[in-house]
């Protein structure tokens, strides 16, 4: 930072007092009759007169050139506190006044009257600086040095062209703070925004039994599909930090699409004769045997469903008789015998009976005494794949 150097300035000329006494000297010379008296030689009062007459010259002259200087002015200088008087003849406007008396000044100093306004001679000339004050401010992570002839902070930044936001803040002051020197302006950059975040949503697996699959298989029917769902929040930074975060609405953007898996329900079996079978069902029964006789059905030879089941087959070995709340008509079936009892293997669901319910089937077999030695017994009836 320079400061102005204040300098008193005074010259005062003093050539009219110096003619007067030359003047002075000369007449007294001519009047004094000191000629008269001594009796001096024509070549020596010749020598006297040429000698008085070369110091007029000279002195007019000399009086002349002082006659040529610029007058006299005199400037009272008010900088700040300070109150200087200057007498000056070489400034003839205030810009001659500060340059000659190397009073510097920033851009932001302020000088009355004008630069270019003329000094009057012999009169009192008054120039006013208005220092600019130092202030400082910080924005932006910078630190900046600031001289200014603002009033309020307002100012400062306006006259800087140093943005104040809307959602700006200051600390310590507002902008209607008068300012001072080496004040501290503090600008804390607020800044709002909306962003939008993304998630997934997982998909369900949805699973179906598939009749016509063995067990412990499986097979993707329908891919499934992630949904997307999406916050919105409204963030506020200070200085570029996070200092909030708020969420302000959520939606989805798209549903997720169920996968759909089918899985076997069909199991496998090696019977007692050596056959795989695959069945979807399995279930543990009685069995009681009959015929298509009169003893077992009601019927006689002559009757004319006689040996005919309530599906319309032909009574026969292979044909069972099933409760079907239980086991559906027309099912196809193996019928394994529990203990020693040989199985009574492949059979259809193609009849009734008036005492087989739940639990209880009726096999078709050959002969009335297999029928007879029947009795009832245990069986396990799996329930064939198609």
């Amino acid at each position: 930072m320079h400061y102005c150097k204040k300098v008193a300035i005074t010259k005062n000329t003093n050539d009219k007092n110096s003619l007067k006494k030359a003047n002075i000297a000369t007449k007294g010379f001519f009047n004094s009759g000191y000629i008269k008296k001594i009796g001096l030689s024509l070549a020596k009062v010749a020598s006297t007169i040429i000698l008085i007459i070369t110091i007029s010259l000279v002195t007019v002259f000399a009086g002349a050139q002082i006659m040529k200087l610029e007058p006299i002015r005199q400037v009272v200088l008010y900088d700040g506190d300070s109150v200087i008087v200057f007498n000056t003849s070489r400034s003839v406007t205030v810009g001659d006044f500060l340059r000659n008396n190397n009073i510097l000044l920033r851009k932001q100093d302020l000088v009355y009257p004008t630069w270019d306004t003329k000094l009057k001679p012999y009169e009192k000339n008054e120039i006013y600086i208005k220092r600019a004050i130092p202030v400082n401010v910080f924005a932006d992570g910078k630190e900046l040095l600031i001289y200014t002839q603002g009033k309020t902070v307002r100012d400062v930044l306006a006259n800087n062209n140093i943005a104040f936001g809307s959602m700006d803040q200051l600390v310590g002051v507002n902008l209607d703070t008068p300012v001072y020197t080496n004040m501290n302006i503090r600008i804390i950059r607020v800044k709002e925004e909306i962003i939008k975040e993304q998630e997934t949503i997982a998909f369900n697996t949805v699973k179906r039994a598939n009749q016509r699959l063995d067990q412990g298989v499986e097979r993707v029917v329908k891919e499934g599909k992630e949904g997307i769902r999406e916050y919105s929040y409204k963030v506020v930074y200070e200085d570029g930090k996070i200092i909030s975060k708020e969420l302000v609405q959520e939606k989805i953007i798209s549903e997720p699409v169920d996968q759909i898996v089918e899985y076997g329900t069909i199991a496998s079996l090696v019977t007692s004769r050596g056959d795989t079978i695959r069945y979807k069902q399995v279930l543990n029964m009685r069995a009681t045997a009959y015929t298509a006789s009169y003893k077992d059905t009601g019927k006689n030879p002559d009757h004319p469903h006689f040996g005919i089941t309530y599906t319309g087959m032909k009574a026969k070995r292979g044909v069972i008789a099933v409760d079907p709340k239980v086991i559906p008509l027309g099912a196809r079936v193996y019928v394994e015998c529990l203990g020693n009892t040989p199985d009574y293997g492949y059979a259809i669901a193609a009849d009734i009976g008036s005492s087989i319910k739940g639990d209880l089937i009726d096999l078709y077999v050959d002969t009335q005494q297999e029928a007879d030695s029947w009795g009832i017994r245990k069986v396990r009836v799996y329930i064939l794949a198609d």
